[in-house]
């Protein structure tokens, strides 16, 4: 199989791909049977990452003769352009193809999933020219590193179930925007106009739909102002009338802080607007979004069987993150890649940064750099400061609990530490929206929940940064906490100064009476891993 350079991937290869597997109706997993070929083969072809073998290649070309994909009456110059596309070392067999194209017509096979809706036969000339794009601002991805699963489910959504809304969730850094900009490459041979927005710089509503149809349909905006009512009605029968893949970047910006999580902040209501019209109003068009919280409007709308799906992104796979390091020239041990990995929970961008701090302080190296035992500063703290700062004052508390107890917790578990319990309702509210926005994720046990590792530095930091600002309302630290039932049984507060100095800081952060400070902490016994 032949590989291109990683930084170089042939989006318009793999688009090609994609349009021709979608046409026979085949999911990867079952064009991967047909030809003889791992599942992961296929995903690398669609991504644009390899080529096919010759072997292979012909069968699928045999596969798509036999499903008539090729357009009617151009066959023979379609299949010449995928040959062209997928980069032979040897130049396509013209007997074979003649004799291919000579036999009479065969019944269609019965495809592992039904035929995608409204997919026409598409000209191979056709699909490698592209649709009309406006790339905006849309930032440049040279390397998409893993995420193949990711990028697999987003184009089933997009491209063959054809939902109307698909939002990308995770954590800021995770990556997001990286992978919506591989999809539109991946996926904009479906279109017939692609535009992408970024929504960081928090446009009105007004703005930005002007903006789209100044792309769409700007002869309707030459006459003068056009009422916002208007508008919307412009942009939705354009949605109708032409396949449009509008991406809006960076949603989070139009959202409320504190706890009105997902809802959108007072002047940005028309966005809610826009949100529902896509999502429940029939068109042929796709609006992906990209957002550290999901906007509440599109909560009660979404389902695995709806036009409307949420794709939440985790931390990275390892062999990804490794690649990024290698490519940062950033090495080390195995074991010190894991604990370097780890500890920024797999999120490229806090990677790509102290990739660029170890090449330049430590020659590269990972052991020296951790040895330093500091591992949120800079442009890592930075991130996390934007995410801190949304948080209501209960999701601070649960963060600086959680990072306290440093192990996984039940929401029992976490009222017991209150002196002044929250309704339970309120506290489920308080993790719901902490979850939302990536900041925690599930323990071990049932029904617990921790922090990632990355966000535990922080909030430790934190921590101790407000115990010294305060220096001297401070309660002292009880000297142990029991966990009956824990992995640790007794945590001690001389297990290292940062977790002391974080529980000092934790009561000189909030009014006395607030937790169960000058008193030790009893959790309920769970059972041990």
């Amino acid at each position: 199989m032949k590989r291109s350079s990683y930084r170089e991937q042939d989006y318009a290869f793999g688009q090609l791909v994609l349009t021709l597997r979608t046409r026979i109706g085949l999911t990867q997993a079952g064009l991967a049977d047909l030809l003889g070929v791992s599942r992961h083969a296929v995903v690398e072809w669609e991504a644009g990452q390899s080529y096919p073998r010759a072997d292979h290649l012909k069968a699928f070309i045999a596969l798509g003769v036999q499903q008539r994909i090729f357009a009617t009456g151009r066959e023979a110059e379609d299949i010449r352009a995928l040959w062209h596309a997928a980069h032979q070392k040897v130049l396509l067999d013209e007997p074979w193809l003649q004799g291919l194209l000579a036999k009479p017509p065969s019944p269609r096979v019965t495809a592992t999933v039904a035929q995608a809706r409204g997919a026409k036969a598409v000209s191979t000339s056709q699909a490698l020219r592209g649709p009309r794009v406006d790339w905006g601002d849309a930032p440049d991805v040279p390397s998409l590193y893993g995420r193949q699963r990711e990028m697999a489910t987003l184009a089933q959504w997009v491209v063959q179930e054809r939902c109307r809304v698909v939002s990308v969730l995770g954590l800021g850094g995770i990556g997001k925007s990286a992978l919506a900009v591989s999809l539109m490459h991946q996926v904009a041979s479906h279109f017939e106009v692609v535009i992408w927005r970024s929504l960081r710089d928090a446009p009105t509503c007004e703005a930005l739909l002007e903006d789209c149809l100044q792309v769409l349909a700007p002869e309707v905006l030459r006459d003068g102002s056009v009422s916002l009512e208007r508008r919307f009605s412009l942009l939705l029968e354009c949605m109708r009338r032409t396949r449009v893949l509008l991406v809006l970047d960076n949603l989070e910006t139009l959202l409320e802080e504190g706890q009105r999580t997902g809802h959108l902040r007072p002047g940005y209501e028309g966005y809610a607007r826009l949100l529902r019209q896509m999502a429940e109003t029939e068109h042929q068009s796709c609006l992906l979004l990209t957002s550290r919280e999901k906007p509440g409007d599109l909560v009660p709308l979404e389902g695995k069987r709806e036009p409307v799906r949420a794709l939440r992104l985790a931390r990275l796979d390892a062999d990804a993150c490794q690649q990024l390091l290698a490519e940062r020239e950033v090495a080390g041990s195995a074991a010190d890649q894991a604990r370097l990995i780890e500890a920024y929970a797999g999120n490229p961008q806090a990677l790509n940064i102290i990739a660029q701090t170890i090449v330049d302080l430590f020659a590269g190296e990972i052991a020296p750099f951790l040895e330093q035992g500091e591992v949120v500063f800079g442009g890592v703290r930075k991130l996390l400061d934007e995410q801190y700062a949304r948080l209501a004052d209960l999701e601070q508390m649960v963060l600086h609990w959680l990072a306290i107890v440093r192990e996984p917790v039940t929401l029992g578990e976490l009222r017991a530490l209150l002196v002044m319990p929250r309704p339970s309702g309120e506290l489920l509210e308080a993790v719901d929206r902490l979850r939302q926005r990536s900041l925690i994720e599930h323990g071990q046990h049932p029904g617990s929940f921790t922090l990632q590792s990355v966000v535990l530095e922080y909030v430790t930091t934190r921590l101790g940064g407000e115990r010294r600002d305060r220096a001297g309302t401070a309660c002292a630290p009880d000297p142990a906490w029991t966990f009956p039932g824990s992995r640790q049984g007794v945590y001690t507060a001389g297990q290292g100064a940062a977790a002391a100095g974080s529980r000092a800081g934790m009561f000189s952060a909030y009014p006395p009476g607030a937790y169960s400070g000058g008193r030790a902490v009893t959790l309920a016994a769970r059972p041990t891993a």
